[in-house]
């Protein structure tokens, strides 16, 4: 990595979060990187960046940590707290490890936003990154001290969406 680390964060209302966190890790791995990714709220094998990424192991380790069904549907449960606490584990372990170049917390603002995860717990996590990881947060909401500690900060922001119209996600295309 040419200089030290620094913090990125991919939020707001629009698509494309966890899609430019991916392309950051292809785009890594093609000049020899490591990448670790945590998928809060992501359940295994429901999503085409799961299946996708895991043809580039062993450059890429991609763990997702959530359950089936969306949460704003079924609302949170203990599990879903638990779950959370370990992905959020998860990622300072491989942080900390020196195995990895970068880090991707994927939907994290929404673990924080939900309260799945206290606020100080990502911020500590923050804190501790060392210098020559690249560590990325993903998720609508990100809380403004998630903000304030980045370095780069990048706002999805929908203009029209066919959701609006009652358009489902489709298979490959939002998931």
């Amino acid at each position: 990595m040419d200089g030290p680390g620094k913090i990125q964060v991919f939020t707001g209302e629009g698509k494309g979060k966890t899609t430019a966190a991916v392309g950051l890790a292809v785009r890594a791995i093609g000049r020899g990187f490591k990448v670790f990714m945590v998928q809060f709220l992501k359940a295994p094998n429901t999503s085409g960046e799961q299946i996708a990424l895991k043809s580039l192991a062993p450059m890429i380790t991609i763990k997702p940590m959530g359950r089936r069904g969306f949460i704003f549907e079924r609302g949170c449960e203990p599990m879903d707290v638990e779950m959370a606490k370990q992905a959020l584990a998860e990622a300072r372990s491989a942080m900390l490890s020196g195995e990895f170049d970068i880090i991707i917390l994927d939907e994290v603002n929404v673990a924080e936003n939900l309260g799945l995860i206290d606020i100080q717990d990502v911020l500590g996590l923050m804190n501790s990154k060392p210098d020559n990881v690249e560590l990325v947060l993903t998720g609508r909401y990100a809380h403004p001290e998630i903000i304030n500690r980045a370095d780069v900060v990048l706002e999805m922001k929908k203009i029209k969406h066919h959701f609006d119209k009652g358009v489902r996600a489709r298979n490959g295309i939002e998931y």
